[in-house]
């Protein structure tokens, strides 16, 4: 099982979201028991204060696992520095894919400044996944818009619209080639109509993990659980969690 959404803890941040603090061994702990082979890993300090500083805190988290653990960093487009870090990190970090977070970090998905960070983003073979589900910075049309500027890039909505846009969020990766959808967060009925009516091989699972007040990530365990209640195929559970993940990881 691949996990397309997991979080560091938030080491400089306080936030509402959790506030467990915990290492990379105990993280790989909470996958050995949940049956994850991999996860990307976001930074949590990065959704509130998206500097260098923080991207290289998640580096230095997944380099310990790097079999297991894959980094997206983050930055802001309003930053003027922000084409020269998405370099760096894809570069002198080694990381993977970008995180971004309109309705956090307070940008609108249609400035012109993304474009140059989604170009390097895509000519370093990565993956885009925003924060979606929430207006009005982050809602799937918004993010399909983005995706089909860049239509070279994979663009990942990284809940699925949640309870309220999960039915824009299926629309919206149904018309979009290169738009995927993670299951995360989104309520059992609307993953059930969302894996049956998307394309087989966009759809993506999360957890959220990392956000807890536990180290041991009981919210993300019981997640995962959830799955066995969901009443899908063995065939859509397969392309879910391993099939369709890899192939974005590997290409990236």
């Amino acid at each position: 099982m691949i996990d397309f959404h997991t979080h560091t803890p938030a080491w400089n941040t306080v936030s509402w979201l959790g506030g467990a603090t915990f290492g990379a061994d105990e993280f790989v702990a909470f996958m050995d028991a949940s049956g994850i082979d991999r996860a990307v890993v976001l930074s949590h300090d990065g959704l509130f204060n998206p500097t260098p500083a923080a991207n290289d805190d998640l580096a230095a988290f997944v380099r310990a696992y790097p079999d297991r653990l894959t980094g997206f960093g983050t930055v802001t487009p309003r930053d003027r520095n922000a084409v020269a870090e998405t370099e760096r990190m894809f570069g002198e970090l080694g990381l993977r894919g970008m995180k971004l977070h309109p309705w956090l970090q307070g940008f609108s998905l249609h400035e012109p400044a993304l474009d140059p960070i989604c170009e390097i983003v895509q000519g370093a073979g990565g993956v885009l996944l925003s924060h979606d589900g929430t207006p009005p910075y982050s809602t799937p049309s918004q993010i399909a818009a983005l995706a089909r500027r860049h239509p070279r890039l994979p663009v990942v909505l990284g809940h699925g619209g949640l309870h309220d846009l999960w039915r824009e969020a299926l629309a919206m990766i149904q018309e979009t080639p290169n738009l995927y959808l993670c299951i995360c967060g989104t309520p059992p009925y609307a993953a059930r109509n969302i894996l049956a009516e998307a394309p087989a091989h966009k759809v993506l699972f999360g957890t959220d993990a990392g956000l807890s007040d536990k180290a041991s990530q009981d919210y993300a365990v019981a997640r995962v659980r959830e799955i066995d209640g969901w009443g899908i195929t063995p065939q859509q559970r397969q392309a879910m969690l391993v099939e369709n993940p890899a192939r974005l990881l590997d290409a990236a």
